[in-house]
């Protein structure tokens, strides 16, 4: 019987975080004009998908799912990706699940704030050495703060707010953390 439940829930597991995955390469795929450049909405899916999933999961999605879109896409800054979303995954997941247990929205609060932070310096000094000018990283540092704040806030809200937490908890998506017993 365990074994049944263990292998249902790997493969929900694994279909959740590809479905995420695949989402982060599409949001990836095109950005919202904006003066200077474009404004990219993968923030979203990385956020939201980090307070649902384990940091593995959440990895997975954010970094290699950043990775993929920038591969197939726009290959120069992939592994600057690679490193700075899956990083940003992995502190959301693990403030989301880890800390602050019995205040959840504060510890994703918290979590996706830090990411953030995460997300806007590390594009920030791997634009600077991709390109070898400070300058570049400097002009888009207000792109790159805005596509962060959006993406924590939208991730919050669709978690928190719009029903993703709900499905979960009624049992609707049985869980896929693989911590939870």
């Amino acid at each position: 019987m365990q074994a049944t439940f263990t292998k249902k829930r790997t493969t929900l597991w694994l279909c959740v975080t590809a479905l995420f995955m695949a989402l982060n390469v599409v949001m990836s795929s095109f950005g919202v004009p904006v003066p200077g450049g474009h404004l990219y909405m993968n923030d979203i899916i990385i956020c939201t998908a980090a307070i649902l999933l384990d940091p593995l999961a959440a990895f997975m999605v954010g970094g290699v799912g950043a990775f993929l879109g920038d591969l197939f896409f726009y290959p120069t800054p992939m592994f600057v990706s690679l490193a700075t979303h899956g990083l940003q995954a992995i502190v959301i997941s693990v403030f989301s699940h880890y800390v602050l247990k019995k205040h959840p929205v504060l510890a994703s609060g918290i979590g996706v704030a830090i990411g953030a932070v995460i997300m806007v310096v590390g594009y920030s000094l791997g634009r600077a050495f991709i390109y070898s000018t400070p300058e570049y990283a400097w002009l888009k540092l207000p792109y790159q703060i805005l596509q962060a704040v959006v993406g924590a806030v939208a991730g919050m809200l669709l978690y928190w707010k719009c029903g993703i937490r709900k499905l979960c908890s009624h049992g609707l998506l049985p869980s896929i953390i693989p911590s939870e017993e």
